[in-house]
Parts: structure tokens; sequence; C-alpha cells
């Protein structure tokens, strides 16, 4: 066994070996796989220990006073939980693998991923406003970076991993094999190659595969067929692609307003963030946790005009308060949310105005949710994939 793995390495070290690479990329979408499924079952039981079932969303059931108490509280605790930590140790995210890729060749801490890991399960556990899809990223390159550096894998190799890793942890977070392979290459490393691509597709393949195995092959989102139904139709999908742009430029530039405040003790953020969240939670419950849920009430089209303004208002906020004070969740799942109702309004304002779209009003929604998420992520391309894939 210790001369093959030595064989492999030697193998490794050659960029072009393409079979040694697709045996990475297969194993790397299994870890990465099972990591956020168990991240998932977590999060689900965690949440259920205080009476919020469907696998931790529904929180609108819960009494009024826990709308604030339960964010407010969680928060309070995690940071003080957090200022135990060394600050290295507390990175986490989406921005600490890129992070980790560029300084670091590719390895990522054990100590960032566990705290990734429990405190991310926590937090959205607790109702704080966020994704998962973020902390799946994160764990599905760590767990893959942690093999490679057990098994003594070069440099090199270890790039590939994390990117298998968060291939397939976007796969399995949203079932999207496509979608966690466009966003390893367009997010993660920046580039495209046949050797990269293909271990990055096995591994992505192999992550979607254990998360329908394991939670079944549905959509996230059930939706019927719908198509353009006018080309007349077109200046008012621009002006939606506008109304996201500005929405996500509001909430980037609002992250970075409340990353200003890092010289706060950390326990004092994070009982800010969560303050923030509850306040509005008092208004508008169904901003807490990651909104899936009300997503799909939106593509029901059950969500009234001034409840979708006010979720795209309350979500926004308190989710950038959330990712600026530094807690570890996600945003791609808020932002198809905030995209999501924006859609959903401009199509009922349009018709209220008479101008009688003949395109079903999900189309909105669907265009939404890919124009906020790519434009956060500065990636499209992975927008337009994920959103396919989501709705089937």
């Amino acid at each position: 066994m210790p001369n093959l793995l030595s064989q492999y390495r030697r193998y490794l070290t050659n960029y072009e070996s393409l079979l040694a690479y697709s045996l990475l990329g297969l194993a790397g979408g299994l870890a990465s796989g099972l990591v956020v499924m168990a991240f998932e079952l977590v999060i689900a039981e965690i949440a259920g220990l205080w009476g919020v079932g469907d696998g931790g969303e529904d929180f609108e059931s819960l009494p009024q006073w826990a709308w604030f108490a339960l964010p407010a509280g969680g928060a309070l605790l995690l940071g003080a939980l957090y200022s135990l930590l060394k600050p290295e140790d507390r990175e986490t995210g989406i921005v600490h693998v890129i992070s980790r890729m560029h300084s670091h060749y590719g390895a990522l801490p054990m100590r960032n991923a566990l705290l990734q890991f429990l405190g991310g399960a926590f937090a959205l556990a607790s109702g704080q406003s966020g994704g998962r899809e973020g902390p799946g990223v994160h764990l599905g390159g760590a767990v893959n970076s942690l093999l490679g550096q057990r098994l003594g894998l070069p440099n090199n190799s270890l790039r590939v991993l994390i990117a298998c890793g968060t291939a397939g942890g976007i796969a399995a977070a949203f079932h999207t094999p496509l979608a966690g392979v466009i966003f390893a290459m367009e997010v993660i490393i920046v580039g495209y190659s046949v050797v990269g691509f293909i271990p990055v597709m096995l591994a992505a393949v192999s992550a979607s595969a254990i998360s329908f195995t394991l939670s079944g092959s549905e959509p996230l989102f059930n939706l019927p067929a719908v198509r353009l139904g006018s080309m007349a139709e077109l200046p008012i999908i621009l002006l939606l692609g506008l109304c996201c742009g500005l929405a996500v430029a509001a909430f980037i530039r609002l992250i970075r307003v409340t990353a200003n405040l890092g010289h706060w003790p950390v326990a004092a953020r994070f009982a800010f963030a969560g303050c923030v969240t509850g306040a509005l939670a008092l208004g508008v419950p169904q901003i807490l946790g990651i909104g899936y849920d009300s997503l799909q009430l939106i593509v029901q089209g059950e969500i009234a005009l001034s409840v979708l303004l006010m979720m795209a208002l309350c979500k926004l906020i308190a989710t950038a308060t959330s990712c600026g004070m530094g807690l570890p969740v996600g945003l791609i799942g808020p932002n198809l949310l905030i995209g999501a109702c924006i859609g959903a309004a401009l199509a009922i304002i349009c018709n209220r105005l008479g101008l009688g779209l003949e395109s079903d009003p999900i189309l909105y929604v669907v265009i939404g949710m890919g124009a906020a998420m790519g434009a956060v992520l500065n990636a499209p391309l992975a927008a337009i994939l994920a959103v396919i894939e989501l709705t089937h």
C-alpha cells in the first residue's frame, strides 16, 4: 500500500495525469456530498430541539416572542463561544477557501472546518438569516484538502481537490451538478482546462448521487413549465435585472459598512446581528433561517405584494448584517429569495398597471433568482445553470 500511494503521488506531480486526477475527483465528490448531507441533518436536528419543523425551516410556527429571542440569544451564545478562539480560527466560508487557495497552497485547517460545521449549523438552526451553500462550499473544500494533506499529496493536487470539494458542496446542497462544476471553475479556480474540468465534473456528479440517494431526487422548488409569452416583455425583464443588480449592490455595500465594525468584540458583533434579525423578524418572520419555505410560497403565488417588498428589504438587511458581522452563514440562498421577491413583485405591479403580461409570473420569479445570484457571486453562468437545475 505505501508503494502504491507513493506511485500515485508521483502521478499527481504531473498535471496532465488525467486518470489520477479523475480518481481524486470521485473521492472528493463522495466526501463533500457526505459532509454536506451531515451538515443539513445537524441543522434540522438542532432546530428540532426548539420545535422548528420542516427540516429547520418552519420558524413562522414558533411563538412571536421566539422570533426575536431565538436569533438574538443564539447569536449571543455563538459570539461568546467565538470569543474564546483566535481571530485566524474564526475564518469561514467561500472567502476563506479562496484565500487559502491563493496564499496557503490549498491547505485548509481542521479547526476552521469544525467551526464552520458546528457554528454554521447552530447559526442557521437558531434562525440567523443566511444560506447553507457558503458553509457547504467551505466544508466540501476542507474535507478534500484535509484528505489530500493526510495522504501527503502534492500542493497542485490540493488545489484540484478543493475545486472538486466546492463543486461537490454546491451540487449536494442544491442538487445541481452542472452549476457546481461551473461555480468551481468560475469562482474558485477562475479558469477552464480539460484536466481541471473532468475531475471537478466527476466530483459534482458523485456528490449529487450521494445527495439524491440520501435525500431524494425531487427538485428544491416544484414549478410548472414556463416560457416567455411575448418579446415585448424584454424591456420589463431588463428592468428586473436592473432592480436585482441595485438590490445586490445595496447588499454588498451594507456588508462593507457592517464589516467596518470589525474592531468590536466578536460577542458584541454577533449579538448586534442577532438583534437586527430578531427585530426585523417580529414584522416579517419569513426572513428567519434559509427561507426556502418562503420561496416555495412565492413560486405558488401565495404572498401579497406588500409582503414581498418587505421580505426582500428585511432579508437583505438581516443577511448583509449577519455576513458583515462575521456569522458563519452563506449568502447564496438569501439572494435567491431576494431575487424571487423582486421578480414576483415586478410581475404583480406590471399586471396592476394594466400591462397585461403574457408570461406566467413564475417566469419573473425564476429570472429574478438567477439575476440576484449571478450578481452577488459575479458568476452569471453558474447562476443560470443553478436556476435551470433547481427548477428542472
